[in-house]
């Protein structure tokens, strides 16, 4: 069976993903390469780390990501220049595990600071599921199937959907940035601090505007909700878990209807990097809405927002819709 392959690329692919948080400077990055500029040069794996490198680093850093714009995170590998680039780099920022390219390279670099955001918050396993579509399943299902280089089941990476943990893990990187760039610690704090004011009015929005609405439940074409999921008393039901590509089985599709019934669900969430023809096709089935709900693994032209916060806020609007905010 390559169920488990396929879910473990999966997770490479979120881990690319993370790599690739310099997606927005990618297109211009190749004329101020991350070793040769005056400022502090950060190399990030994926957008939700380049978001962090950007608003932390202000003027002083100059970001390179290593994952393009829509791209897939799994899909990641990287050229040799972005390798040697890496190399050339005062830093890198990265979520370990969630991209195996990006870790294996990262672990060959004589890259002098080396940023592990799974290092600065606590990760969790959002649920030990087997792939038996057709068997009782967790909603969180995506966590236990991510197996990392030398682990069993591996963590939920899927940590920057959860504003508290970002937070965390913000605060994590401007200690790092204050260490190995002194002589601009001080407006690194600064722009850490305005950071976690936004992040603790997204927390609070979401707490707010979830607190009271007529189902907890959502279903999801890809399993990376666990932590947004959790931090606001929601259940996450997952079409595929970690390959948002592949097709449920029948037996999965009737599962999910009943439980669509029985809990009040009304919509099926799909996201923007992939195709929604599964979402559609249970919600036809079913007699569900669909709608987007993005996993924020980088911003293209059909985000619905422009960076991290805009994106998040669509999210919430989305959930309210779906859940019955009252």
């Amino acid at each position: 069976m390559n169920v488990r392959r396929r879910r473990i690329s999966g997770i490479a692919v979120t881990a690319a993903t993370a790599l690739g948080l310099g997606t927005l400077s990618a297109c211009s990055s190749d004329s101020s390469a991350a070793g040769n500029t005056d400022k502090f040069d950060v190399v990030a794996s994926f957008y939700p780390m380049e978001y962090l490198a950007e608003q932390i680093g202000g003027d002083h850093v100059n970001v390179t990501t290593l994952t393009e714009p829509g791209q897939e995170p799994h899909d990641l590998e990287l050229s040799a220049k972005q390798t040697a680039q890496m190399g050339e780099a005062d830093a890198v920022l990265y979520l370990k595990s969630l991209q195996p390219a990006v870790d294996e390279a990262i672990a060959q670099s004589d890259v002098k600071t080396k940023i592990d955001a799974a290092t600065l918050t606590k990760l969790e396993d959002h649920g030990n599921v087997e792939h038996d579509h057709g068997g009782e399943e967790h909603a969180d299902e995506h966590a236990e199937e991510e197996h990392s280089a030398g682990g069993e089941h591996a963590l939920d990476p899927h940590v920057w959907l959860d504003p508290v943990k970002y937070a965390e893990i913000a605060q994590g990187v401007a200690k790092a940035f204050e260490k190995a760039d002194p002589d601009h610690a001080a407006d690194y704090r600064k722009n850490a601090e305005a950071l976690a004011k936004k992040l603790g009015d997204l927390d609070t929005a979401y707490k707010d505007g979830l607190k009271n609405t007529s189902t907890k439940v959502f279903f999801t074409n890809h399993a990376a909700f666990g932590y947004l999921a959790e931090r606001y008393g929601l259940t996450q039901e997952a079409i595929n878990g970690l390959d948002p590509e592949s097709e449920p089985s029948p037996a999965r599709i009737k599962e999910l209807q009943q439980e669509a019934k029985a809990d009040g669900v009304t919509t099926v969430f799909y996201e923007t990097l992939v195709s929604d023809k599964t979402a559609k096709t249970l919600a036809k089935d079913a007699g569900l809405k669909t709608d987007v709900l993005d996993p924020l693994e980088g911003i293209t032209d059909k985000s619905k927002g422009e960076d991290y916060v805009g994106v998040m806020q669509s999210n919430l609007k989305a959930l309210e819709t779906a859940l019955g905010a009252k």
